[in-house]
């Protein structure tokens, strides 16, 4: 009887160690730190640097336009009565101003 389990045993062994190590690298392909899900996670968090990247890069563009406005080599006048108003927090008279605050 014991060397029928023996027997058993061996011949079951291999293929036993076998599908553990095949189950062991499928979990970590997907689950570990280098794995599948963790490569989606990165990518995600990738495209989103990307897009706050494009928006900052966008909003800087147009803050050294409206500074290139305003310099003395080549001063616009309507950008220099625009932040005048601003300033000095003055307007003509009969005249309607709406301030957007985002500048």
């Amino acid at each position: 009887m014991l060397q029928e389990l023996r027997r058993r045993f061996s011949h079951i062994a291999g293929p036993l160690i076998g599908l553990s190590a095949v189950t062991y690298f499928a979990y970590h392909t997907v689950e570990g730190d280098r794995g599948v899900l963790a490569y989606a996670r990165l990518h995600n968090e990738i495209l989103d640097a990307e897009m706050r990247l494009a928006k900052v890069s966008s909003e800087r563009q147009e803050m050294e336009h409206r500074v290139l406005l305003l310099r003395p080599d080549h001063l616009d006048p309507d950008m220099l009565e625009e932040r005048a108003r601003i300033m000095l927090n003055m307007g003509r008279d009969g005249e309607v101003v709406v301030f957007d605050k985002k500048r």
